[in-house]
């Protein structure tokens, strides 16, 4: 016991070395604009990696293997801490001028890539401040847990178990490439790629450098921070949001199909992938109903219908959180219908956040197979996903995270109106922090401004169960976790 302890806490130490090292950008920001922002970044990284160096020093020569339960408890412990750590250049900044409560908040938002915000005068931000809340974003988007593994070989511990508690999606045991630190290598590889691209493609589009890289970071990370208190909005460019459309919709595809594209230079993985086929389709459909709502309802014109319509389904559905419009004052059903495909999210192995399309996949085959069953009570029937049989351990898995998430979702919901805050907004800014999308309804409908501390205490731990997949964290709290 004492072994792994120490094991957690060196890699806990190397975590904070890690937070710290990424306040070192907006330093270089700070400077380059000079917004005076740059000191409050470098003491705040100083501050981070001095705690870091006093965590890891005095265990840096250990070496042991971890087992998985470890894994799960690094990866619990780290999302927790690093919220903490990385609050604290905006907590010590001095405009905004953010109290602990809304700097954590904003912190973890980041990180988790909720995008749910407290603040408003983004326009009027120093750009340190503006490139740390999108840097948050675009670390948090593949996981500090993997980046850590891929980046530092020298810790010569076993990332497996690490990758495994931290990489979304019902399916995990798969590796890219035999070793783990290769499979991180390879993701972040792509990641790192299409990021370049994307800043590209929005700078040509005529963004400045600076909104395209910190907007590449949300895009990639499907965060939805922006730059600006309008968000997509400011721009007002409608290359800007195809652009934007095509990179949310590549950021919501599972990664390891990029990377298999890449590797055989063929689209052939895309077309023979079950879980993208079925989102890119899920994404049709609704778009199609959205923009059809807002036509026929008078809303606004064709164009324009079809230009919000596609936008913010694609944005909502891959838990991006961009925005050009409030979706909250849309007519009809629409408002209800963006929080549902919340849920949904975006594939397994991708940036976004919700249930991921595959798990809704089983449990639609799952649906049909117990109706088929009752005309059949005798027969065998087999759930097949991409031509394979999916095991029935599998698809109890995925019933039991179906379960446990709309319990979490459920209970929150009534902790949050418990606070005093009203039925819709309670319920929506959950479900919008389960899911990692960002805006909601009600009040929430554009910042977390209103809510009161209690309630954004609450939303940040929902956002990292959301993160994490709930069971990351809820196996903490079952006795049998913490027996020998």
């Amino acid at each position: 016991m004492r072994g792994r302890n120490i094991t957690i806490q060196r890699m806990v130490g190397v975590i904070f070395l890690l937070t710290g090292v990424t306040m070192l950008p907006p330093v270089l920001v700070g400077w380059y604009f000079q917004d005076g922002a740059a000191q409050g970044f470098l003491e705040s990284a100083i501050l981070t990696m001095g705690t870091g160096a006093l965590i890891w020093l005095p265990v840096r020569s250990h070496r042991s293997d971890l087992r998985v339960r470890d894994g799960f408890l690094i990866v619990a412990i780290a999302w927790l801490t690093l919220g903490i750590g990385g609050a604290i250049p905006l907590w010590l900044a001095d405009n905004p001028g953010m109290s602990f409560t809304d700097a954590v908040f904003e912190s973890v938002s980041g990180l988790t890539t909720t995008g749910a915000t407290v603040l408003t005068g983004l326009d009027q931000l120093p750009h340190a401040f503006l490139f740390y809340r999108q840097q948050l974003q675009w670390i948090g988007g593949m996981g500090i847990i993997v980046l850590a593994v891929a980046i530092l070989p020298m810790l010569r511990i076993g990332g497996m178990q690490l990758f495994k508690a931290e990489t979304p999606g019902p399916v995990k045991d798969s590796k890219l490439t035999p070793r783990i630190t290769e499979t991180a290598k390879a993701l972040w590889g792509v990641y790192v790629g299409i990021t370049l691209l994307c800043a590209l493609s929005y700078w040509l589009a005529g963004m400045s450098l600076f909104d395209a890289v910190c907007h590449a970071f949300s895009t990639m990370a499907l965060g939805g921070f922006s730059t600006h208190d309008a968000s997509m909005a400011w721009f007002n460019n409608p290359l800007i949001e195809m652009i934007a459309i095509v990179f949310m919709v590549i950021s919501g595809i599972n990664f390891s199909i990029h990377y298999l594209a890449w590797r055989g230079v063929s689209g052939k993985p895309y077309l023979h992938d079950t879980e993208a086929r079925v989102f890119i389709l899920i994404l049709v459909v609704v778009s199609l109903i959205t923009s059809l709502t807002l036509f026929f309802s008078g809303y606004s014109g064709f164009v324009d219908s079809l230009r919000k319509g596609v936008f913010h389904v694609v944005s909502v559905m891959t838990t991006a959180g961009f925005g050009t419009d409030t979706f909250a004052y849309w007519p009809s059903m629409l408002p209800l219908l963006l929080v549902m495909i919340g849920f949904v999210g975006g594939c397994s192995g991708s940036t976004a956040g919700g249930m991921k399309v595959v798990r809704i996949i089983l449990v639609v085959k799952q649906g049909m197979r117990e109706v088929l069953q009752l005309i059949h009570p005798n027969a065998r029937i087999p759930i097949k996903l991409g031509g394979r049989t999916v095991s029935d351990k599998v698809i109890n898995a995925v019933w039991g995270f179906y379960g446990l998430y709309i319990a979490v979702f459920c209970l929150f919901s009534l902790l949050v109106m418990a606070t005093g805050v009203d039925l819709v907004s309670a319920v929506s800014a959950v479900a919008t922090c389960i899911n990692n999308v960002g805006p909601g309804l009600g009040k929430v409908a554009s910042t977390m401004q209103e809510m009161n501390d209690t309630a954004k205490w609450m939303l940040t731990l929902v956002m990292i169960m959301g993160r994490l997949e709930v069971f990351t964290l809820v196996v903490l709290f079952t006795p049998d976790f913490w027996r020998n």
